[in-house]
């Protein structure tokens, strides 16, 4: 009887537990509109998804369209081998806690270990990641327009129904206070 008991309690405190933190997480998104996904900002998933479908679906495509891609950071060459890049947040997957096509841009493999969680200049590097960002979604949405992940570019043009509504003006009024907000909770910048 005590084995039940034993087992009862400590199903019914994990139940307690996890309602205590999603009501908590529910809470802190209430009244931090501005700070994005909290709930796995409070419990981090023990493993964080890949990026394949994101370089496999969509950069090869770019690549194999552009042959090359400068780094916007140091303007190396990049080409499509993963000795070469790596895919990169341009805000920082410890902030924005997702892997959308609107924040990654292959960078330089070695630059990548050293910007780690930095946040980028928006007056130094946006105007480079805006330009490769749109190149991209022109070269995806031509070779491949039933492609889902170009989908993920609806959470910043809502009404994006091709190249032409790929606005600069409002992805960088979506990016800007993103990276604000980010330096206000503790992120530095690569410069610091």
């Amino acid at each position: 009887m005590n084995l039940i008991w034993t087992s009862y309690l400590k199903t019914n405190s994990k139940i307690l537990k996890d309602f205590c933190y999603w009501n908590l997480a529910l809470f802190l998104q209430a009244k931090n509109p501005n700070v994005p996904d909290i709930p796995n900002k409070l419990i981090k998933p023990v493993i964080r998804s890949g990026l394949s479908k994101q370089t496999n679906e969509y950069w090869k495509l770019v690549f194999n369209k552009m042959g090359s891609i400068d780094c916007i950071f140091t303007k190396n060459k990049l080409y499509f081998d993963e000795k070469n890049y790596a895919l990169d947040h341009f805000i920082p997957h410890a902030f924005v806690s997702h892997n959308l096509i609107w924040n990654l841009i292959p960078i330089d493999r070695s630059f990548n270990l050293q910007k780690s969680d930095k946040l980028p200049s928006i007056e130094i590097y946006f105007d480079d990641f805006f330009k490769l960002q749109k190149r991209a979604f022109e070269i995806v949405s031509n070779e491949n327009p039933k492609s889902k992940i170009i989908e993920d570019y609806l959470t910043i043009f809502p009404q994006l129904k091709g190249v032409d509504d790929f606005d600069y003006s409002k992805y960088k009024e979506s990016i800007q206070p993103l990276i604000t907000i980010a330096s206000n909770n503790g992120f530095l910048f690569m410069n610091e």
